[in-house]
């Protein structure tokens, strides 16, 4: 057999040095999203975490969550924007982690691609490293996996799990959230990461272009959808551990909307009513709404519609609240109530949105 009748790795598309230098290329990164109950460095075959940190509670709980960014990685590759995409991917995770009261302790991610571009992969891995900076949680490894054949050669799709912990008294959900209960609201950034395949849809049947000047955004519409998710995770836990008894629950508002997201925590015979005239419709979906003729039901089921996170607190704290929250830079608002549900009343958004 000759040489160029051989076999190999490298012949069947998968490039081990590539990827070594990409590992080398995202170690800076990483060692900026640190805990101190890290042990050792990126490398090795598993993360490891000092779990004596749960010595400091009494009955902990481990809370956990795995997702992903779904088709808003296409958006990124057209524009070949790789910085903001692993933000999204941190917030998708770790938020969904904090509505039962945990604390992020730490991550791990999963980058599949066509083939291994060392600097993007290190893009990428550098957003995920600020995101969970922003939420206070370690990045203690990943994977990097180059899929030839199965995937095109700039195409690629991260995911990524996180562990957190709770004590089981300080445990928030369905089971503490009673009728008369407050719904404040923490702002969306933008279209966050859910409802990208409509995006898209948009986007191709009406000819549009990222690289589209608009003026009620001041940027691209390219800039505009791939501003990346918040991250709410840290505000949500300083305002449970302000409020303690007085917060009830939190709802992360991702596919599905506002009002199904909500009706994941709170019991069966309650409901939960968003009152529009409180806020506006972010101008994005404003305009992608209008140029793509979305019903508002089907907005409103697919888009997060302006708010990222909600909170459920008693009546007596909801100005405690929201001036808590503000100490922290976030311009929340009451937005709703929960209520007794009846034959004709399901959770839902009333009201028109108030005008920008």
């Amino acid at each position: 057999m000759t040489p160029q009748d051989s076999a190999t790795y490298a012949g069947a598309g998968v490039d081990i040095v590539a990827g070594d230098r990409a590992v080398e290329l995202m170690k800076a990164h990483l060692a900026k999203a640190r805990r101190a109950e890290v042990i050792g460095d990126i490398g090795g075959f598993a993360g490891l975490f000092d779990v004596s940190a749960l010595k400091k509670f009494n009955r902990p709980l481990l809370a956990t969550s795995t997702d992903g960014v779904g088709t808003k990685t296409e958006i990124a590759r057209a524009l070949s924007k790789y910085d903001t995409i692993g933000e999204d991917l941190v917030a998708m995770v770790v938020d969904d982690l904090v509505v039962c009261g945990a604390e992020p302790l730490f991550m791990i991610d999963y980058i599949a691609v066509g083939k291994v571009f060392p600097e993007r992969i290190a893009e990428i891995v550098r957003g995920i490293a600020i995101g969970c900076q922003k939420a206070g949680t370690a990045l203690v490894g990943g994977e990097t996996a180059e899929h030839p054949g199965l995937l095109e050669i700039d195409e690629f799709d991260i995911a990524g799990a996180a562990t957190g912990a709770v004590d089981y008294e300080n445990l928030l959900g369905e089971h503490l959230v009673r009728a008369g209960d407050v719904i404040i609201a923490m702002p969306a950034s933008g279209l966050h990461a859910n409802g990208f395949s409509l995006v898209r849809h948009i986007l191709k049947t009406k000819n549009l272009s990222l690289d589209t000047y608009v003026a009620e955004f001041g940027k691209t519409l390219g800039e505009t959808l791939l501003i990346p998710t918040e991250i709410y995770s840290l505000d949500c836990l300083a305002l449970h551990k302000g409020l303690k008894s007085s917060l009830h629950g939190f709802a992360h508002i991702t596919g599905g909307g506002i009002a199904a997201n909500t009706a994941r925590v709170i019991p069966q015979e309650l409901v939960a009513t968003f009152d529009r005239t409180t806020w506006s419709l972010p101008a994005e979906m404003e305009y992608l709404a209008r140029l793509g003729g979305v019903p508002t039901g089907d907005m409103e089921q697919t888009w997060n519609c302006g708010i990222g996170m909600v909170a459920v607190v008693d009546p007596v704290s909801a100005d405690l609240a929201l001036r808590s929250l503000a100490a922290r830079g976030m311009k929340a608002w009451a937005c709703g109530v929960i209520e007794r549900k009846t034959a004709e009343k399901g959770s839902a958004l009333v009201g028109i949105y108030q005008p920008r």
